[in-house]
């Protein structure tokens, strides 16, 4: 105990030293706030309506009435079935007591109980606003999450075990790294999901070879060195997205999509955005645009000596994409001949839970955050993104990091998840504003460099890839946005999520994709007219981008050409932390 208590002083001053010093500013309770006012709206409803207050409270606690009595009978040595059977799929409680001690049956069964219960009351809170009931829906789930009994010592179990067989040495061991994950965050809590011990950027991770041949104050453009003797002629510019890095897509040679790329034949430039600072402030949806993906377009034609690039957009990097093959539309330029989408949203009416962080007041909020330094931070993303998933993404670390005492297994994407970058303020605020608040791109309201933008012009092809468990990028608002565009569209559904759908590769035949005509109509409705393919997407998108050109020459060296090399991949810009 007494070593625990001196953990817990040196977490608690890895928190306070830098509010003291002026390093980080006050705790901020905006979030707090716009919860309990959320929540406080739906208690206004009910209020107003005592009458079905009091059956609300009645089913509630004849819930509890009717798993007392079951309780009860277990105890004395009865059967009884229980009133919440055990999920198999709840990791939670995945530890036989849970269900075989009627003690932790009750505790379990009583949380559910109330967990269902409370969300029901938001679903059935009567003249709700649609956004308020949306976000009082995410987060009575993410409290309903975070109140869990297995998120205690006292009343999970495992923890009871593990505490006494240890004496408590998993408790130090836990705190002691609570300290640390405080003093990594420089006052903030960065939670570890993996070993940042194990992976180092160039050295194990985005290995694929190639050289830097391009750099702005935005990006650097890397070209990877061909594998075949002849490649396509036509060469592929990937535009990832800024708000993660681009080793996603190389993380290691067995999961790479760019070395796949390479070994296919193709021709492969990829952006690696800048992790911006306070001199990128001002930079905008248009600088970025017209710097970072115009640019590169430039840069690959003369290194390949082509007229035109196939590009590939993933995650925001494709609802960039897509502004910028709508601005060339506009201007007559087509030195884009075709374009792929990954997880891309150009219409974010259904755009999911991440929309519960976007009304007027919150964004406000992130904007004066923004101004103190001209940047969001990287964690702020970040943990928006995991509080999507927290039951996957950050209670089960907690237990497993600071309860259990246990240190998370080397994880090459959970290592890339925490590698995160920061926002510049102007950029970031366009996009929440522009595309999650107004929608402008699929009203036809946007503006960029002085032109209206119309999704309708954009004729070129596209390949359209969702993902259907995604919780960033819902499939069916891939879908609705994917018949925003003028042009044939190949929409693709692969299985799993906005990570794993993605980076699929062939050898590991895992997961399936589903392809069919034209999207139209309602997702449900394409899906079941859809042939299901088992395993990787990758094959089906290279066949169609084979379709548009399959002419060959000789394989390409980076850096022989008009740019020369500035250093090898993955350059600098990746290896920038925060």
């Amino acid at each position: 105990m007494a070593r625990l208590w001196e953990a817990g002083g040196r977490a608690l001053s890895a928190y306070a030293r830098p509010r003291e010093e002026g390093v980080r500013p006050a705790a901020d309770t905006s979030e707090i706030a716009d919860i309990a006012k959320t929540l406080g709206q739906v208690v206004e409803r009910w209020a107003s309506d005592p009458t079905r207050v009091a059956r609300a409270q009645s089913a509630y606690a004849g819930g509890f009435l009717d798993l007392w009595a079951r309780t009860l009978k277990r105890l004395s040595g009865e059967d009884a079935e229980p009133m919440i059977a055990a999920d198999p799929r709840d990791g939670r409680f995945k530890d036989p007591e849970w269900t075989a001690h009627p003690v932790f049956d009750f505790l379990r069964q009583a949380y559910l109980h109330s967990a269902q219960w409370a969300e029901q009351m938001v679903e059935d809170a009567e003249g709700l606003d649609p956004h308020v009931r949306h976000k009082a829906n995410f987060y009575v789930k993410l409290l309903s999450n975070a109140v869990s009994p297995s998120n205690f010592v006292p009343t999970n179990p495992e923890l009871i075990r593990e505490t006494f067989a240890q004496k408590g040495e998993n408790l130090v061991r836990g705190m002691r790294m609570l300290a640390e994950d405080i003093e990594f965050g420089r006052g903030d809590l960065r939670i570890r999901q993996t070993d940042r011990t194990g992976f180092e950027v160039g050295k194990n991770l985005a290995t694929t070879p190639g050289k830097v041949i391009f750099r702005n104050e935005l990006f650097e453009l890397i070209q990877y060195a061909p594998s075949t003797e002849m490649v396509r002629t036509r060469p592929v510019l990937i535009v990832p997205p800024w708000i993660n890095k681009f080793y996603i897509l190389d993380l290691n040679p067995e999961k790479s999509l760019i070395k796949w790329c390479v070994d296919q034949g193709l021709t492969i430039f990829c952006v690696s955005w800048v992790n911006p600072d306070r001199s990128h402030a001002q930079l905008s949806f248009d600088d970025y645009m017209r710097d970072g993906i115009m640019k590169a377009i430039d840069v690959a034609r003369e290194a390949s000596g082509t007229e035109q690039v196939d590009a590939i957009g993933y995650c925001v990097g494709g609802t960039l994409l897509a502004v910028t093959l709508a601005y060339m539309a506009a201007k007559g330029d087509d030195r884009i001949a075709s374009a792929t989408f990954f997880t891309t949203q150009v219409d974010f009416t259904h755009a999911g839970d991440l929309k519960v962080f976007v009304d007027e007041e919150q964004i406000a909020a992130v904007e004066q955050k923004m101004a103190h330094n001209g940047y969001l931070e990287g964690s702020s993303m970040a943990n928006a993104f995991n509080m999507l998933r927290s039951n996957d993404l950050i209670f089960p670390y907690i237990v497993n990091n600071y309860l259990k005492g246990k240190a998370p297994f080397p994880f090459d994407l959970l290592y890339w998840n925490s590698d995160a970058t920061r926002m510049p303020a102007a950029n970031h605020s366009f996009y929440l504003r522009s595309c999650y608040l107004n929608n402008e791109l699929a009203q036809g309201r946007m503006e960029i460099l002085g032109e209206r933008l119309d999704l309708k012009k954009v004729r070129v092809p596209v390949y359209q890839l969702a993902t259907r468990e995604d919780h960033i990028a819902p499939p069916r608002s891939v879908f609705e946005g994917s018949r925003l565009f003028g042009g044939p569209v190949r929409f693709v559904l692969a299985g799993s999520g906005h990570i794993a759908g993605v980076v699929n590769p062939p050898a590991r035949v895992k997961y399936q994709h589903w392809v069919g005509d034209a999207p139209s109509g309602e997702l449900a409705d394409w899906i079941a007219a859809a042939e299901e393919k088992p395993g990787s997407w990758w094959p089906d998108w290279r066949a169609w981008l084979a379709a548009s050109d399959a002419t060959m020459v000789a394989a390409r060296t980076p850096g022989d050409g008009p740019y020369p090399a500035i250093e090898d991949a993955p350059g600098s810009y990746v290896k920038v932390r925060v």
